[in-house]
Order: C-alpha cells, then structure tokens, then sequence
C-alpha cells in the first residue's frame, strides 16, 4: 500500500507542474491556453478551386498596382448571402515567381501562362510604366489567346494599353487613367477611346474597362452584377461597407 501510494503521489507531482508550466506560459503570454480549439482557422477560409463555377483570372506583373488587382478579388470572392462560393478568383503572371507590386506587397500567383485554366473573365491592371509590359511578347500573347475563351474581357487604368497592343478590342470602346486618353488614342487608333476627364467606366461589348485604381471597384462590380444580379452586388458592396466610403465625410 506504501508503494502505492508514492507512485500516486508522484504522479499528482507530475500533473501539478504541468499545469503550472501552463500557466506560466499563459501569463507570458497575456493569453490563456483554449483546449477547445480543435479546427483549423486558417484552411477553412481558404476557397478550393471548384471546376463547375466561372473562373476570374486577375493578370499580375512586376509593378502592378495592387488596388487593381485587390478590387477585383474583394469583390468576386464574396460568398453568397447563404454563405456559398460564387467564383473562382485566382491570379496569374508569366511564371511561378513572386510577383511584387507597385507599393512593395509581394504576390504569389496561383498559375502561370502555361498552366493557367479556362477563364470566364480576364482582368487586365495597370502599372505606372507600361513599357516592359506593351513590349513582352508572352504577356500580350498571353491576353490574344485567352480573350477566346472569355466571356468578359476588362481592363483598369493603363492596361487599356496592353488591351490595344493585342488588338482584341479594335473598334470597341475604351478608357484609360486620366490624362492617359490622347496618348492611347495614337498608339492604337483602331480603339475608340473615350474622354477620360468625364468618363469613368465604359462598357462596349465584352469589353469593359475604368480608370484604374478604387474607380476598378466599379468595372468589379458592373461585372459582379451581370453575372449575379443586382441583389447579389448589393449584398457585396454592403458587406465591404461602400456606403461608409461613400459617406465618411458625413
């Protein structure tokens, strides 16, 4: 019975400093250890990639300005009322590389030119200088080639140029950022750019495009609304509080 009860004793020793090494650790911390959590709170926001709902490609390089590309995902990324994935939002650049944008924010895209799947909708951004972009072969033939495929074709702010080296919207209706209108006009005059002093989005066809930057909200969520409806836009811009935006002055 003595030796019993040392081999208890011992193991109430044992358990006791545990519990102490945990609270220790907790007041460390300033947290207190939740043995609940058994779910993974990271992977269970993450969207798979489902073959039966329409696919967004959002274009990225080096030097993207990244509201370009963050206004699109925000917007088709946003479950349904009921909580269902709508859209495949993925992004895609030339190769596997890192992408950094304009600001410094680095990008891992999730295809590449090569292994890149069929696209509902092309979104096509902008950087501050476009010339690397206009002048590599891969990029614009990257954008002829999936404009096949696509539904909707748009771009934001200066990738209205990338849209005219291709050649795809010849004869359509574009703009581009302010004060880049009449430099567009010249370099591909098959384009009927639009005066983009007043006008802010434009839509002609498959094709649609903004000045870029927070106005790429707008040419998001045209598109959103064509293929979700109006109750589905609403719910969207409301639940990234647009109203509050809109209205913060007040």
């Amino acid at each position: 019975m003595e030796k019993y009860n040392l081999i208890l004793v011992a193991l109430l020793v044992f358990f006791g400093s545990c519990k102490m090494d945990q609270s220790k650790n907790s007041a460390k911390t300033g947290h207190l250890p939740d043995l609940s959590i058994t779910t993974d709170t990271l992977t269970k926001h993450l969207k798979p990639f489902k073959k039966e709902l329409p696919t967004i490609g959002l274009l990225m390089f080096n030097g993207v300005l990244q509201s370009e590309v963050i206004a699109t995902s925000d917007v088709f990324a946003k479950p349904s009322i009921e909580g269902n994935q709508l859209y495949n939002v993925i992004t895609i650049a030339e190769n596997a590389d890192p992408i950094t944008s304009e600001e410094g924010i680095r990008f891992l895209p999730d295809y590449t030119f090569e292994n890149c799947p069929q696209l509902t909708a092309l979104f096509v951004p902008s950087a501050y200088d476009m010339y690397a972009q206009v002048h590599n072969e891969k990029i614009v033939s990257f954008i002829k080639e999936k404009n096949r495929e696509t539904l909707y074709t748009v771009s934001n702010c200066a990738g209205a140029q990338l849209i005219g080296k291709s050649g795809i919207a010849d004869g359509h209706k574009i703009v581009t950022w302010i004060g880049g209108g009449t430099q567009l006009q010249k370099d591909y005059p098959n384009l009927k750019v639009q005066n983009d002093s007043s006008v802010t989005f434009v839509e002609d066809g498959k094709f649609s495009s903004s000045n870029g930057n927070l106005a790429s909200y707008i040419s998001a969520l045209n598109l959103l609304e064509k293929m979700s409806g109006p109750e589905h836009r609403e719910f969207v811009e409301g639940y990234l509080y647009l109203d509050r935006l809109q209205n913060w002055k007040d």
